[in-house]
């Protein structure tokens, strides 16, 4: 046990807000591997897409409008017209939406998020997670490792929900920790500034 938990403690954690979908899967789905598609506009639609990228492009904007204020200005103007473009050309209909985005703790060996019903312990997932620093989808599989009543602190999400990866393939895991340093830094940078 105290091994296991030495691996869990192996991986920094960050917290980060992810567009985040999950379903029950059997035991003979978990077997199979994780895997990352870059392939984004196959998982979810292109304004959705382009949200993930508005969210890093805001997290950047301070420090680029300090820097230098005409690019920040010509930048907003071309970030304008391509939403104009996207919003005629995109139905309404997402695989990803705006409420699927969820606040989680984020790592290489699982990620905690919290949710309006529970999930028992012990309960396979499929976890659909975009991670904003590549532009990716990882699919990846857990074992909810603990189930917490937490109604007291969120009424709306009254469960906190803790999932461990299974059967991660080690570049998938790679991804991970590359998009935890990524976030951890540009938290680092945003609490100096």
């Amino acid at each position: 046990m105290a091994e296991e938990f030495e691996e869990k403690r192996r991986y920094f954690r960050v917290s980060d807000t992810i567009s985040l979908l999950y379903k029950v899967v059997n035991e003979m789905q978990v077997k199979q591997l994780s895997h990352v598609s870059f392939d984004v506009l196959s998982t979810c639609s292109l304004s959705a897409a382009l949200e993930v990228l508005n969210q890093e492009a805001a997290a950047l904007a301070p420090r680029l409008d300090r820097r230098d204020p005409e690019m920040f200005e010509y930048l907003k103007i071309l970030d304008n017209k391509i939403n104009l473009v996207v919003q005629s050309l995109t139905p309404r209909q997402e695989d990803f939406s705006e409420q699927d985005k969820r606040e989680v703790s984020l790592s290489a060996a699982g990620v905690a998020f919290t949710n309006c019903i529970a999930i028992p312990v012990d309960t396979l997932l499929e976890l659909r997670m975009v991670l904003t620093s590549c532009l990716a989808v990882i699919v990846a599989y857990g074992r909810v490792a603990q189930c917490k009543d937490i109604s007291q602190d969120n009424a709306e999400h009254p469960y906190a929900i803790c999932v461990e990866y299974v059967n991660m393939k080690e570049e998938d895991r790679e991804l991970l920790i590359k998009h935890v340093i990524k976030k951890q830094m540009q938290q680092l940078r945003d609490k100096n500034a």
